[in-house]
């Protein structure tokens, strides 16, 4: 057993914070699809600046301005909330495990890709729209009858349900017992 103390969760004060800023979330996103979680000052501030103005690369003034304010504000108040670690001498970023609580607060959304949100959406209304051509008739869906529809979406909703609980467990589940 570890004689450190146990650091404390996150206010959802602090978590809401945090995200609350454009520039802190683009910081996080940059890390978190980096290799390792970690990345120099310097190519965290031209990333977040890219992101910013969908320019590549963003022109020098943006960048600038995106260094000094990681550098000054976002990474220092990141590093006191023990989200990152950030090495003011070696201009290192690194992700801390603190930061999956606020990636509950994060919706991860591959780019082109769909969030849970809008699958789940697209399913009810597949669902519905297959309900609805069962009550009018239609001849290739109404020969499958509503019963065997409905258990079909059921058992998909759950299943994605199921899946997406378990591989948000790490981050959802255990920051309840805290």
């Amino acid at each position: 057993m570890s004689n450190e103390p146990a650091e404390e969760a996150l206010d959802p004060g602090e978590i809401h914070d945090v995200l609350r800023n454009d520039r802190r979330r683009l910081t996080l996103r940059s890390l978190r699809e980096a290799e390792g979680g970690s990345m120099l000052v310097r190519d965290l501030s031209e990333r977040v600046a890219t992101l910013e103005t969908g320019e590549n690369p963003a022109p020098r003034n943006k960048r600038q301005s995106v260094y000094v304010s990681l550098h000054q504000t976002h990474l220092p108040k990141l590093d006191s909330l023990g989200i990152v670690e950030y090495d003011d001498e070696e201009k290192v970023v690194t992700l801390k495990e603190k930061v999956k609580e606020v990636e509950v607060y994060m919706e991860v959304v591959p780019r082109y890709g769909l969030s849970w949100a809008e699958y789940y959406f697209l399913l009810a209304l597949l669902g519905m729209l297959t309900t609805v051509a069962i009550l009018l008739g239609v001849p290739a869906v109404s020969q499958l009858g509503l019963t065997a529809v409905a258990s079909l979406f059921f058992v998909a909703v759950m299943l994605s349900a199921t899946y997406n609980v378990y591989s948000q467990q790490d981050r959802v589940l255990f920051q309840r017992f805290r």
